[in-house]
């Protein structure tokens, strides 16, 4: 009794909100008033918000697609003839649909994408659905490229636009539930101070060619173990004016060879054997 009751009610209340909204169109219909336009929008916002749910996790904020939705819903109110017997809200939702869309279609992607594939995108999606009803399974990329006079390659490449609805953030987590979550950018490479500096490194090393034994252990001594001139000296038997005089003649010498490489003439002495 008690659920019969409440079928009743909500049956007439049901019948007193349809009664109510054809009662606004025909006064909407008259005046073109504003304010019945708003009580309009106002009473089939829950229709917005249930058709915009269904677009939801698509890189989108739900709030904005209900933003796009009232947008198509003022155009349906505006273009509505209560006149035809037909039920507003069997008119309207395609075209809230068909408003969301277009958001998706035109805005709605992080990428740039042609608007031939954004067409393609969403024909698949519409294909994929009313093939999968009509086989009972989901369809294959051959039977969508059949329906939609399409190449397979063009099927595989509208579905992988999905993907581009929204950039993932280097900074989100790749496994939240990992005792030590990274970050997507943990996984990505770096640049090697090593390599970058490997061409002036084998230039360096041709340049110390240029050098005699003696002076190719000062430069190893004094640049490579980073020894003071006093220390080599002692290494050397030299003093350590001797070690100041021969690492200035050996450095000029490979500056002359360094910037021979670089198309000038080398004007050095060669290296004694």
């Amino acid at each position: 009794m008690l659920n019969a009751a409440r079928s009743t009610a909500k049956a007439r209340h049901s019948f007193e909100s349809r009664e109510r909204v054809r009662a606004l169109f025909a006064r909407f219909d008259r005046s073109k008033d504003a304010s019945i336009r708003d009580e309009l929008v106002m009473l089939h916002l829950g229709l917005v918000r249930s058709i915009a749910g269904r677009f939801a996790n698509r890189g989108e904020p739900l709030e904005d697609l209900v933003q796009v939705g009232v947008l198509g819903l003022i155009n349906a109110i505006d273009r509505f003839d209560c006149r035809r017997g037909v039920e507003f809200t069997t008119y309207a939702m395609p075209t809230i649909v068909g408003e969301i869309r277009r958001h998706f279609r035109d805005k709605g992607w992080a990428m740039r994408v042609p608007r031939r594939l954004k067409e393609l995108h969403l024909a698949v999606s519409r294909a994929t659905e009313s093939l999968s009803i009509r086989y009972g399974r989901s369809a294959t990329i051959a039977e969508l490229a059949s329906h939609l006079g399409a190449t397979d390659e063009e099927i595989i490449e509208a579905q992988e636009l999905s993907h581009v609805y929204s950039l993932v953030s280097l900074d989100a987590v790749t496994a939240p539930s990992d005792e030590h979550p990274l970050p997507l950018s943990a996984g990505l490479g770096c640049e090697d101070e090593g390599i970058k500096h490997t061409v002036e490194y084998a230039d360096l090393r041709q340049a110390c060619t240029m050098l005699d034994v003696r002076e190719r252990s000062i430069v190893n001594l004094r640049f490579f173990q980073n020894l003071p001139q006093s220390a080599v000296g002692k290494k050397l038997g030299l003093s350590q004016m001797h070690v100041s005089r021969l690492q200035h003649r050996a450095v000029e010498k490979m500056r002359r060879f360094l910037n021979a490489s670089e198309g000038e003439p080398y004007a050095g002495e060669h290296p004694q054997p």
